[in-house]
């Protein structure tokens, strides 16, 4: 008997899909082995071969490219030494954005996220001929207004602008030094109360170590879905 050659079965064929999953599991990375007989040279009396539809393996090793139309859907840990992209998203250490430039045909647009040591939120705006900024109501449950900075960029001319106080966390007063027009932009920013504080810097290798409540964070690069009850 020649390698390959086809010998039929005693008692007849029997084309019924076997359940799979036995056998000795191989951890090489070998590639995947490919028949090379044509459909016209099959034989007539054996079963029709089957092709992977769908297909279970613990690990894969790609040397170049994964390339589909379709979707990837996991629910563990997705680790990558570069970016992971897809469209109009990057995940990497930076928190990235790229999309179609909006005014230049051909050219594209990316920015990158503002990074800081605290779970923050901004309000900004102008004031003209006032002298109190009004938060956002939903700031009295959502920062600490201990936190609470405030900065001031004059319109036109000096107005020697101060902070006066904040009562409550609710209202930013604004005193003119030289009894001016008050005419400037505001930019104020303050910590999240709701939730524990950042914990900046910390032991570990991946952000599975980190020692605070990882269900409050979603990390760039870093599946989020299932954390596997760990925190």
């Amino acid at each position: 008997m020649s390698a390959g050659e086809f010998i039929p079965a005693e008692g007849g064929k029997d084309c019924s899909e076997k359940e799979g999953g036995w056998g000795i599991k191989s951890t090489r990375y070998d590639y995947i082995w490919k028949g090379d007989i044509d459909e016209d040279d099959y034989p007539e009396d054996a079963c029709d071969p089957r092709y992977h539809g769908n297909a279970q393996i613990d690990n894969i090793k790609v040397n170049t490219t994964v390339t589909g139309d379709a979707s990837i859907n996991v629910s563990g840990v997705i680790n990558s030494g570069s970016n992971v992209t897809c469209p109009g998203h990057s995940l990497s250490s930076k928190k990235n954005f790229d999309i179609p430039h909006p005014t230049k045909k051909g050219w594209r647009l990316r920015h990158t996220c503002l990074e800081g040591p605290e779970n923050a939120v901004y309000f900004r705006g102008r004031l003209t001929n006032s002298d109190k900024i009004e938060l956002p109501e939903y700031w009295s449950g959502l920062i600490d207004p201990e936190t609470i900075t405030v900065s001031l960029t004059q319109i036109g001319s000096s107005q020697d602008l101060i902070v006066d106080k904040i009562p409550w966390g609710k209202t930013i007063h604004i005193k003119s030094g030289n009894a001016t027009a008050i005419d400037c932009y505001y930019y104020v920013q303050a910590e999240r109360k709701d939730g524990e504080k950042l914990i900046v810097e910390y032991e570990g290798e991946t952000p599975i170590n980190y020692p605070g409540d990882n269900s409050e964070y979603s990390v760039s690069g870093y599946h989020y879905d299932v954390k596997e009850g760990k925190k």
